[in-house]
């Protein structure tokens, strides 16, 4: 099969007919991720702040599964229910990333599931094959090849 589910060992459990992530060849496509911890299975408590430090703990652990890590983020789409809350999200949000920045879009949505105050969906490319350096290939008996 082309596609393939990525489940990382130690995200929160999936509870519906989805995936956490969905790799096709170096695209991967991340689920709108929740502010669910863990251990626990429940929404973090706290504030805005809070639930954006562990939606974003959340697509790490996904990235680290594949050995990716946030860089290779493209894209992000952000749901919060306050857009008032834009700000405070936006602060904790942008601790995660380096210029250059995914593109990025946000909107407020009525409700998100388990009375979340936000979730973060992201689209990712994986790069890696094309970052390893690689030894320099001669034909291996010629002068200028050595």
């Amino acid at each position: 099969m082309f596609v393939k589910c990525i489940r990382p060992k130690d995200g929160p459990e999936v509870t519906g007919p989805f995936s956490p992530a969905i790799k096709l060849s170096d695209f991967v496509y991340l689920s709108g991720q929740l502010p669910v911890d863990p251990l626990s299975g429940e929404i973090v408590s706290g504030g805005i702040r809070q639930q954006t430090h562990q939606v974003m703990q959340n697509v790490i652990s996904i990235l680290e599964e594949m050995g990716l890590e946030t860089r290779h983020i493209v894209k992000t789409t952000v749901f919060l229910t306050d857009m008032n809350r834009y700000a405070e999200m936006n602060e904790v949000y942008a601790t995660y990333f380096d210029d250059p920045y995914p593109a990025t879009s946000c909107v407020q949505v009525a409700a998100l599931p388990l009375n979340a105050m936000v979730e973060i969906e992201c689209q990712v490319i994986d790069t890696l094959k094309y970052e390893t350096p690689r030894e320099p290939v001669g034909c291996g008996g010629c002068s200028r090849c050595g």
